[in-house]
């Protein structure tokens, strides 16, 4: 492997890892955009969906197991390396998870190519904590949605903290950016969900809202199922927008759930067997 030793947080090839920010990786690159990948897992992952690795950064003591679960993937990429202690100054925490890696964005996904083939795709508005937004997207992987669409007001599904929640889903689930409509940053734009040809159902606690198994939203072809954030949930112009509004059922006087948790119960019952 080609290890380098760096005792410095001013070292140049810390600098991801050290002195960017999450929007400055997203202009670093060459321009191509970098992100962090936290975790042996995360990061087999991105590597086998193509990503390319800038370098890694892990303790000394973790040298060995880099080398013997991911050598033949990084090839010659640089693997910085120091002692615990001088990690956690140089990124602020400790490397709970052992393993950093710098990568290279790939460009986005189009919505087209997102929607080709899907009858069940998940919509985020809104959504700006990392970590449910990762969680939604684990969620989508494993019970069966096809793809995962993000308004441009939503948290970047490859923040380093999103990412690792998502167990590395990020990268193997379809998703997107779509756009927020003109003259309301707050509401997702559904020209293409319309133009696709999906029925769009809102998460909303309104009083016309259909349990989610309700059979008019489970025989739908094309469902597309729209999720607002944890303490406004979603625009009112887009639960105007909707075909219809949904909500889980609830008992002992409890109105909601977590935005994640909500997200595992819809997919679940909505996804086709």
């Amino acid at each position: 492997m080609n290890v380098i030793e760096i005792n410095t947080v001013d070292a140049p090839a810390a600098a991801p890892y050290a002195r960017l920010t999450e929007a400055q990786l997203r202009r670093a690159g060459e321009g191509r955009g970098l992100f962090i990948a936290e975790s042996m897992n995360v990061i087999k992952s991105a590597l086998e969906a193509g990503h390319t690795p800038v370098s890694l950064l892990t303790e000394r003591r973790r040298l060995e197991e880099i080398s013997s679960e991911l050598g033949p993937l990084i090839g010659e990429t640089p693997v910085l390396t120091a002692d615990e202690e001088e990690l956690a100054k140089l990124t602020g925490y400790r490397l709970s998870r052992g393993f950093l890696c710098a990568m290279e964005r790939k460009p986005l996904l189009p919505v087209e190519e997102a929607l080709k083939g899907a009858s069940r795709v998940a919509v985020l508005e809104g959504i700006n904590d990392p970590s449910n937004v990762g969680a939604i997207i684990r969620s989508a992987a494993a019970l069966g949605m096809d793809a995962v669409l993000l308004a441009e007001n939503c948290c970047d599904p490859l923040h380093r903290r999103a990412a690792r929640v998502s167990m590395g889903a990020v990268f193997r689930v379809p998703w997107a950016a779509l756009p927020c409509k003109a003259g309301n940053a707050n509401a997702v734009d559904m020209s293409a969900l319309r133009e696709n040809g999906f029925f769009a159902a809102a998460a909303a606690l309104t009083a016309g809202s259909l349990a989610i198994d309700d059979p008019s939203i489970l025989r739908a072809e094309k469902l597309a199922v729209l999720l607002g954030s944890e303490g406004n949930g979603l625009c009112p112009e887009t639960v105007a927008c909707a075909d219809s509004t949904v909500m889980i059922p609830m008992a002992r006087g409890v109105d909601s759930l977590n935005v994640a948790a909500a997200a595992a119960v819809i997919f679940w019952t909505v996804a086709k067997k």
